[in-house]
């Protein structure tokens, strides 16, 4: 069994996304450190991709950057491994198909049992077709991490059943981004993923203040916030570490304050 459960042992957790290399690895390696000395329970990395569909503008420009940069996923490998020298809290990646596929997913999620990775998400591999990777995952003890969309309906009981790590749920239709308002029903999906399943559950894509947090919260063992982080990295570039460090305290405040 992975890491990842530990993250919500201590009550709601707080999980940041970050995308590797932006602006180069060495900062990603302190926004990381920043991001858990100020409350993070569990760490999204991105690894950059050309063609990130989940992603809206912010989160691309961040891909882009990265891959400008040189970061490749040879070089994330070597990052995680530095990072797992003090890093205790659960790491998971977030990226696409093709990265793995390219790499090879025998050897990427060997890779990934040998620096310490947690999980792995690929938003654009359906639940039907898990199974490409899920046993891969499963043999190096990664745990292949699920999306719940508001448009799952009925297949949200499935999905939850077989649920491992820890349950994603997309607050909002669309892509990443930051949103004034959310308006899905989460209460109602969070009724569906709790009657199927005792695995943790988060919320993320759209959420970016104090106040939408703390009111996800409610609904949510762990709320997930990656634009508005890398917001901050785009603004502040290599100086951004402690501003996404205080960005992360506040959010984490907020998470707790959940009622």
């Amino acid at each position: 069994m992975s890491r990842i459960h530990t993250a919500f042992e201590k009550g709601k957790a707080f999980i940041p996304f970050i995308t590797c290399g932006d602006p180069d690895l060495a900062t990603t390696a302190a926004i990381v450190r920043a991001a858990v000395a100020n409350g993070a329970d569990l760490v999204e990395l991105g690894i950059p991709f050309s063609d990130p569909t989940a992603e809206g503008p912010v989160i691309q420009e961040a891909n882009m950057r990265a891959l400008a940069g040189g970061t490749t996923t040879d070089k994330i490998f070597e990052l995680v491994k530095d990072l797992r020298r003090d890093v205790t809290v659960p790491l998971v990646f977030m990226t696409y198909a093709n990265v793995v596929f390219s790499y090879g997913a025998e050897r990427f999620l060997g890779k990934c049992e040998e620096v310490g990775i947690d999980g792995i998400i690929l938003p654009d591999v359906p639940y039907e077709e898990k199974d490409e990777f899920g046993p891969t995952c499963e043999a190096h003890g990664i745990d292949f991490i699920s999306l719940v969309a508001p448009t799952s309906e009925d297949r949200i009981s499935m999905i939850a059943k077989d649920a491992k790590g820890f349950l994603y749920i997309v607050s909002s239709l669309g892509v990443t981004g930051v949103r004034r308002e959310i308006t899905t029903d989460l209460g109602a999906i969070a009724s569906i993923v709790r009657a199927n399943t005792d695995i943790p559950y988060a919320i993320g894509f759209g959420v970016s203040t104090p106040e939408q947090a703390r009111r996800i919260a409610r609904d949510a063992c762990g709320v997930i916030v990656g634009s508005a982080i890398m917001k901050i990295v785009a603004k502040h570039g290599a100086e951004s570490a402690p501003f996404v460090g205080q960005y992360v305290r506040e959010m984490k405040d907020a998470v707790l304050a959940a009622r």
